[in-house]
């Protein structure tokens, strides 16, 4: 194990990751939400000098593909390469540039998949073990994952062969599913005893909890965790009954044709095998991936939520037990509803890749839009009134507005850069949003990271107005150029501090202001650099989305979905959506829509009732709720769910204890405005007092705030 904990950038090479996407279906934007953020903070590093790359693969092997490619009677390895080959097509067009993308089933991963587990066996962490495997007597043959289904163990959902998908998300073993029924015939299944492969995690617990100490990312990868292996960890089978994936390697050059490596062995070992092809070829002196992954490198994973088990637990274990360096940092994406309501593929209800680029909408705001919207680990929802909201306010009326007006205005008076010096007022403004990124990028903000040039930007658009140059070209025309030459160089800084969010954007600005090369390749202290001395005529970056634009996008959007059965104001029927939707989702994703809809869903019958007794008007006066700022927020050591919060209330600063230690993000709390109810009785909770109550809604502790600038302290009424 291999971690350091210095700031980034360090002088040891990085590689960003993101989960795989699973070769059986469309992208959508709940896919986009995780391979755009890994790409952004992959440029975002970049930015700050770090080496680094960014790798990934289709993950072709799986009962999914195998069940889909039967039913369509082609060749397993045929229909995964044909899905395969439309994602590396598809991802440029959102501006997502892996340095390698590859696929599972190349010979990189094959070969260095079956060395991996030919390791841990030597290292005697394998071993066989008969289990009770599911099997369908009328079709003669054994279950592997999703060819059976059936009831979770743990928590009675709905549940696939290896994984809980519409319940408590936890990874099953074969043989756990409950009242298994085949999905090849639809009859009920029998268990009956097998042989086969186990990886000994449980021996891995210690060095786990160790791991996981120094892991960074986001809180629910860290926490989620501790809950499974203080519960005992499981070993792992490590292998199926079938025949589409990696045969289990034996000797040196032998394997097991009779049964495969699970789809969540090779699938990780691909974030190897991917950053081997790139180091391959571009050369070792350039990128050296043996330093990243057998030495000291910084790893950062940025997955789904439905896969922190995996990337944790299992995958940490394998490369402990096989002699590889671990992730730095495992970063885990909330998910994504559409309009409030839980994306489901079966009824359309979603907002595809390819349908996003036939409307002829610009990427870069549907990457700012997932990126900057709620923190990395929250729960997004999609509408398209609200991305009208955001593109129309953030980046059309304060980014794109600063851009054009700035630099159109330098054009028309002075052809260009105005000939004097940055004030020290700007100079230090864009040092504080320099630090502001540097920060943001070592706390896995990407929203943030968008934020800093964003509020540059408004900064700018500020400093501007009130120093109103067009009223100075005549009575003070060294003052006008002073400020004009400050506004230049604070475009040339957004453009820079915004090129991770929106690359393609901050491209164009850069040609507009005459500089040479790509913006990708600025870093941080360029934003500091004097732009060339003359630029061309500039052209606005951004339009404005209109009503009726959006009006059209809602009403294909109703269409679409009354066209496959369903009703936009109706409630989603998980039971019935979720057999269809979890043939076309991605490992990185599959469980996104049947847990959104658990959480997000506005279904009436899982609201608690109305409190039928009243209060009077004098009775709500009474209590004292105020809004309030979160100035500091750290776990409590023993709780697993309480946290200690630091609340500035206008007139002093509060200490509040609040249950959102695995719901929040509490490294991204601080700065944010919360509710909080100020004469609440003082309680202590192990042993922390709390002088107050944060308010929050629903299970996962939706935190409520204000809409617009209300101040510190102020009472809500």
């Amino acid at each position: 194990m291999s971690t350091t904990n210095d700031d980034f950038p360090t002088d040891r090479p990085a590689v960003v990751t993101c989960g795989l996407p699973y070769a059986n279906g469309d992208l959508h934007i709940g896919h986009l939400r995780g391979y755009i953020g890994a790409d952004a903070f992959s440029r975002a590093l970049e930015t700050l000098g770090q080496e680094t790359a960014y790798v990934s693969g289709s993950d072709m092997h799986g009962t999914p593909i195998a069940v889909n490619a039967e039913q369509e009677g082609v060749d397993p390895e045929e229909f995964a390469l044909e899905w395969h080959e439309q994602y590396a097509e598809t991802f440029p067009k959102f501006n997502v540039e892996f340095d390698n993308y590859g696929h599972t089933h190349d010979e990189t991963n094959t070969e260095l998949t079956r060395e991996i587990v030919r390791t841990l066996d030597e290292e005697g962490y394998i071993y066989e073990k008969e289990i009770q495997v599911a099997y369908d007597p009328d079709a003669d043959q054994y279950l592997p994952d999703r060819y059976v289904e059936g009831t979770c163990p743990y928590c009675g959902a709905k549940a696939r062969g290896d994984e809980c998908d519409e319940g408590c998300q936890r990874h099953l073993e074969p043989g756990e599913v409950e009242e298994p029924k085949s999905t090849v015939t639809g009859n009920p299944a029998e268990y009956r005893g097998r042989t086969h492969k186990f990886f000994e995690v449980s021996e891995f617990a210690d060095f786990l909890t160790e791991f996981l100490d120094g892991l960074e990312g986001t809180s629910n990868a860290r926490n989620q965790p501790r809950q499974w292996i203080e519960e005992g960890l499981q070993d792992w089978c490590l292998t199926r009954d079938m025949e589409w994936g990696i045969d289990y390697p034996n000797g040196d050059n032998e394997t097991t044709e009779d049964i495969v490596l699970y789809v969540w062995v090779d699938a990780p070992v691909e974030y190897i095998s991917s950053t081997k092809q790139y180091a391959e070829r571009v050369g070792t002196d350039e990128y050296d991936w043996r330093r990243v992954w057998e030495d000291d490198g910084e790893i950062v994973h940025i997955i789904g939520r439905d896969i922190i088990q995996h990337h944790t637990i299992f995958w940490p274990a394998m490369l402990e037990g096989a002699d590889y360096n671990t992730p730095r940092a495992v970063a885990a994406t909330g998910f994504i509803t559409i309009n409030g309501k839980g994306l489901s593929t079966s009824r359309n209800r979603a907002i595809w890749a390819n349908e996003y680029l036939d409307e002829d909408l610009h990427p870069d705001l549907l990457r700012y839009y997932l990126t900057t919207t709620g923190g990395l680990q929250q729960d997004v929802d999609f509408s398209w009134d609200a991305f009208q909201e955001k593109v129309n306010g953030e980046l059309v009326g304060t980014v794109g507005n600063f851009w054009y007006r700035s630099l159109l205005f330098a054009y028309r008076n002075y052809e260009g850069t105005p000939e004097a010096d940055v004030s020290e007022e700007v100079s230090e403004r864009i040092e504080g949003a320099i630090g502001d990124t540097r920060e943001a990028v070592n706390d896995y903000s990407l929203r943030d990271i968008g934020q800093a040039a964003t509020q540059l930007a408004q900064f700018g658009n500020e400093y501007i107005q009130r120093n109103e140059p067009w009223k100075l070209t005549d009575d003070d025309p060294e003052r006008a150029a002073q400020v004009i030459r400050d506004c230049v160089q604070i475009a040339k800084a957004v453009g820079v501090l915004l090129e991770p969010i929106a690359p393609e954007k901050a491209q164009r600005l850069w040609e507009q202001l005459g500089e040479d090369g790509d913006i990708a390749d600025a870093h941080l202290e360029d934003a500091l650099e004097a732009p060339p001395r003359t630029f061309d005529e500039p052209g606005e970056l951004f339009a404005k989305i209109e009503d009726d634009r959006v009006d059209e996008l809602n009403e294909k959007l109703a269409e679409r979905v009354a066209a496959a059965g369903g009703d936009e104001d109706e409630d989603e029927d998980e039971d019935e959506a979720e057999g269809e939707e979890t043939e076309t989702e991605t490992d990185d994703t599959a469980s996104d829509e049947s847990a959104a809809m658990a959480d997000a869903t506005a279904d009436t019958d899982a609201l608690e009732p109305l409190i039928e007794d009243r209060i009077g008007f004098e009775d709500f006066q009474e209590l004292d709720i105020r809004v309030g700022r979160i100035e500091s927020a750290e776990g409590i050591d023993g709780a697993d769910d309480l946290a200690k919060l630091e609340v500035d209330i206008g007139f002093e600063t509060r200490q509040i204890v609040a249950g959102i230690k695995q719901l929040h993000d509490l490294d991204e709390l601080p700065g944010e405005k919360c509710i909080l109810l100020a004469n609440m009785e003082p309680a202590e909770l192990f042993g922390v007092e709390s002088n107050g109550m944060i308010l929050a809604a629903g299970d996962e502790a939706d935190l409520l705030t204000t809409h617009d600038d209300a101040v510190v302290g102020e009472k809500v009424q």
